[in-house]
């Protein structure tokens, strides 16, 4: 080869080099359609199912019967902006913000135990804002301070991550402490979901599958103390679980369980129909909420409650492929994380909906009712959106 020739590859490669730079840098691949139209329907639906569960509530609170709908409709146009424009930027851009929204998250988890700034609702503190005009819990915003500071730390340490210093300790640390303050709220399904979310990111970020075993342990003895009463932390409601439909459940803590059995079964195969549920007149509470996945099974059946996990589940196997494909660590970890998030919940919420597991107050991603929450859900939709831009050519 001639230097001629030599130096005109070099200049081939530094050209080469340069477009990819740019396209890193720009950001400018295409969004994943899949992806985002699994998010834009789930959000389309949970609207309509929103305003079927909610009317006759909206309507003897307010004399409006799409007081929730349009509420919750102009977060969801919010969120979606913010999908799309989170998806845009490139998520190296994100790197830098995990450790502030972490840090901004932890505190406001201390400020909210504090009389006077917290807002309590059945008996517990999870809230900040101003009365019904504005309110959001600090758990929400902990969840993604996890994701991306996790995302940003697991991934320089490659290697390190097998050692306990460096792959356990820290992030024990931190779950530790926001899981302590998340208890004293209290708001045990937050804590669950958080913690499992920080475990799985470890998983992916490469610890050793000893620590996998021992965490497995520990929270199988936690959960079989905590179901046998052993840990004595809402034993009401594991006895509820053991038989929600004994007689001494029918007015009280045991209410709510059965109130969701029956819309459940009442739905039968095809269900009863759109906006013909019996127990969203003000017989199932938190119909609009943490329970409307057992409106949805009584006005579609099971084959439309069918249809919607599929949808979800379509949604989660979207975005762990999205994470196997990413560019690099951070990327991936960045969709592990929020795949995980919502893997978790949607579990969470259809077990505690259907008495799999005790009541612990749970909402159903893009379906229940919560303004703040879904932003910050359809946000992190825009995370992954974000890396799936920058996913290398295959």
């Amino acid at each position: 080869m001639t230097p001629e020739e030599r130096e005109l590859r070099r200049q081939q490669r530094e050209r080469q080099r340069a477009v990819e730079n740019a396209a890193k840098e720009a950001g400018r691949g295409p969004l994943d359609v899949p992806f985002l139209l699994m998010t834009l329907l789930l959000t389309g639906v949970g609207l309509i199912m929103l305003f079927s569960a909610s009317f006759p509530m909206a309507y003897y609170e307010t004399g409006k019967p799409a007081y929730y709908l349009i509420r919750q409709g102009i977060f969801a146009a919010i969120g979606t902006a913010a999908m799309l424009l989170i998806g845009r930027i490139n998520y190296e851009r994100y790197r830098v913000a995990g450790k502030y929204v972490l840090a901004a998250s932890i505190g406001m988890l201390i400020l909210v135990l504090i009389p006077g700034i917290g807002i309590t609702v059945n008996g517990a503190t999870r809230w900040m804002g101003f009365g019904e005009l504005f309110r959001f819990q600090p758990s929400e915003i902990a969840k993604i301070g996890v994701i991306l500071y996790f995302a940003d730390s697991i991934s320089k340490k490659k290697e390190r991550m097998q050692t306990f210093r460096y792959g356990i300790l820290p992030y024990g640390i931190i779950l530790g402490m926001i899981a302590g303050l998340m208890l004293l709220e209290p708001h045990f399904s937050g804590t669950v979901l958080i913690l499992g979310i920080g475990a799985v990111m470890m998983f992916a970020g490469g610890i050793q599958g000893i620590w996998i075993a021992a965490g497995a342990g520990v929270a199988g003895v936690v959960g079989w103390a905590y179901l046998t009463g052993k840990i004595a932390y809402n034993s009401s409601r594991i006895l509820i679980w053991q038989d929600p439909l004994n007689p001494d459940w029918m007015q009280g803590a045991g209410y709510q369980t059965r109130q969701s059995l029956l819309a459940i079964g009442s739905g039968g195969l095809l269900g009863v129909g759109l906006g013909q549920s019996r127990q969203k007149f003000m017989y199932l509470p938190e119909r609009h909420n943490d329970f409307i996945f057992s409106i949805i099974c009584e006005e579609l059946g099971l084959l439309g409650a069918t249809f919607i996990m599929l949808l979800f589940a379509l949604l989660i196997i979207r975005g762990y492929w999205i994470a196997l494909h990413a560019r690099d660590r951070f990327g991936a970890l960045l969709a592990v994380g929020v795949t995980t998030q919502i893997a978790l919940q949607v579990f969470l919420n259809v077990a505690v909906v259907s008495n799999l597991i005790p009541n612990t107050g749970i909402s159903l991603p893009f379906f229940s009712y919560g303004g703040t929450a879904l932003v910050i859900q359809l946000s992190e939709m825009g995370l992954v959106l974000s890396v799936s831009r920058q996913m290398p050519p295959s």
